[in-house]
């Protein structure tokens, strides 16, 4: 039993080592382009909406919690220390998401409608998926890092991966065909 916990104390600085050269890889690609940071908003306590909601009123949705807010402007945070102070934010039109963006503070947050949610309704998911996909391959090649603010319903469909809140998946785009690089947690 020694050795093998004598083992993993040896083996854990080099799988840190690797998970942080992992990561040096993603913002590298994100800032060198053909990739996009799909990120699911930032904390906002819940699941849906509550019944009347409406997207062009704060006051009937999900809203980011304080400590949502504060995870939002920390990704940003990751964003600048990465080399990446501005990019091409577009956004769901969902509070919970444009607060996300805002709070990040690497430019203008632009409504997108393709991002929007549509877990309430499933029979929307290959419009709202198809809208996104052309928004990547308009933008991802552009002089900034392309970043799309939205929701885990959204990120699963383009990426197959169940984000945490305010996680960032990065998308790489090759030709028409869209695949996962890599996660980068932010909690």
């Amino acid at each position: 039993m020694r050795a093998l916990l004598a083992c993993l104390c040896l083996l854990l600085p080099f799988a840190a080592a690797r998970a942080e050269t992992g990561e040096a890889a993603l913002w590298a690609a994100l800032r060198d382009g053909g990739h996009v940071a799909l990120i699911r908003h930032a904390l906002a306590p819940g699941t849906g909406d509550p019944p009347g909601f409406r997207v062009d009123d704060c006051a009937t949705q999900r809203n980011l919690s304080a400590a949502g807010r504060a995870q939002a402007r920390a990704i940003g945070e990751r964003f600048r220390a990465n080399g990446i102070a501005t990019a091409a934010i577009f956004s769901s039109q969902w509070c919970r998401c444009l607060d996300t963006a805002r709070e990040m503070g690497l430019g203008e947050a632009v409504a997108f409608p393709g991002l929007n949610s549509f877990f309430a309704d499933r029979g929307e998911e290959a419009w709202h998926t198809a809208a996104a996909r052309a928004l990547i391959a308009e933008r991802a090649h552009g002089p900034v890092p392309l970043v799309l603010v939205t929701h885990q319903v959204n990120i699963t469909a383009l990426s197959g991966v169940f984000p945490a809140s305010g996680e960032i998946i990065v998308m790489r785009l090759h030709g028409a065909t869209l695949s996962l690089a890599g996660r980068i947690r932010t909690d």
